[in-house]
C-alpha cells in the first residue's frame, strides 16, 4: 500500500495533536499511555512521528486521539 503525502506530510492532524497536548501539559509518553488504555497501542516514538507528520494516522487512531485529548475529530482535521 502506498501512503501519499499532503503538503509534505503524511497526516494533517499531527500539528493539532501536538498543540492540544502542549496546552494540556501532557508528555508524549502520557498521551501514548492514555491511547493504550483506550485500546490503541502506540509508543512515544509513534506519537513523535505523528506530530512531525512522518507517520500516517489511521481513522480509528484519530477518533481515540480526539477522545483522549477532549477535542472534536473535525478540529483535528481542520488546517486552520
Amino acid at each position: 500500500m502506498k501512503i501519499y503525502a499532503y503538503h509534505g506530510k503524511k497526516n494533517v492532524s499531527g500539528e493539532k495533536i501536538r498543540q492540544v497536548r502542549h496546552m494540556k501539559r501532557m508528555s508524549q509518553s502520557a498521551l501514548a499511555a492514555k491511547m493504550q488504555v483506550e485500546g490503541v497501542l502506540l509508543e512515544r516514538d509513534s506519537i513523535s512521528r505523528i506530530e512531525s507528520g512522518e507517520r500516517f494516522v489511521a481513522d480509528y487512531e484519530l477518533r481515540v486521539f480526539a477522545k483522549v485529548l477532549g477535542v472534536d475529530v473535525k478540529w483535528l482535521l481542520n488546517e486552520n
